[in-house]
């Protein structure tokens, strides 16, 4: 985000000038969302601008605060705005930026942005490892792992394919947990008395396949940030291998990095 020099002025609901089209049989939400999309791919609203409220943009427009309500949460899902609690809006980047400086669950990353994250299990199997697999598990011979496939969505879009892997031996019976309507890391901790302490990641990018784009609602070749995470619990076992291929137009990886003397 720019420092606070070089913040531009806040946007004005004059500024905004959207309309309602109350005859297109287009919903009232979408239309707010195509137009703010289209000032932002014009530069005529810039990253960091001071957005207007709910309220401003309903009363304008003269409709209730529940389709603008929703066009925000679709902006906020989008990363085009960030909105805090007790804060005004503000535009962004147009990318959620994922800090990798905190261990947390997806479910708990985006409910901290004010969003809605909803999962769908695509698989779940008990099947023998492969090598990459038992050696980030650190399996013995003869152990199996339950490999868990999941299409994360944030307010109903999907935006990330996650394949976790789990020693059967710690996690007996989590095939019968409902992986839809709990995270996996409350499962972890709550179910499993495993608190989590730390987890290595290796980040990159790939192009999607069809299946994935099918999967993501996006195109073949598109852009995926591809991220393979080992968890480690607070005895320092590695209790989940994970691959996760997130759609590269709503996430960007955020990383800090410290020089040491």
């Amino acid at each position: 985000m720019p420092s606070a020099a070089t913040v531009p002025d806040p946007v004005t609901i004059e500024k905004l000038s959207l309309t309602i089209d109350a005859d297109s049989f287009v919903p009232y939400y979408v239309q707010i969302v195509d137009q703010v999309r289209e000032l932002i791919k014009k530069n005529k609203l810039k990253q960091g601008q001071t957005f207007c409220s709910e309220g401003e943009i309903a009363r304008a427009l003269r409709i209730s605060k529940m389709p603008v309500r929703q066009a925000f949460q679709k902006l906020k899902s989008e990363g085009l705005l960030l909105v805090a609690k007790g804060k005004r809006p503000v535009v962004g980047s147009g990318r959620a930026p994922w800090n990798f400086q905190q261990l947390r669950g997806f479910s708990e990353e985006m409910r901290r942005r004010g969003l809605i994250p909803s999962a769908r299990l695509l698989s779940m199997s008990l099947e023998d490892p492969d090598p990459e697999v038992a050696q980030a598990l650190k399996l013995t011979p003869g152990e199996r792992v339950y490999r868990a496939r999941r299409l994360r969505s944030v307010n109903g879009e999907p935006v990330a394919i996650v394949t976790s892997y789990l020693p059967a031996r710690i996690f007996a019976g989590i095939d019968k947990q409902d992986l839809e309507k709990q995270s996996l890391y409350s499962i972890f901790e709550h179910s499993y008395k495993r608190r989590l302490q730390w987890a290595e990641e290796v980040i990159g990018a790939v192009s999607a396949g069809s299946e994935e784009a099918e999967v993501l609602q996006t195109s073949a070749g598109s852009p995926l940030l591809f991220i393979r995470e080992t968890t480690y619990d607070s005895q320092n076992v590695a209790i989940e291998y994970s691959l996760s291929l997130l759609r590269g137009d709503r996430h960007t990886a955020s990383v800090i990095s410290v020089r040491k003397n």
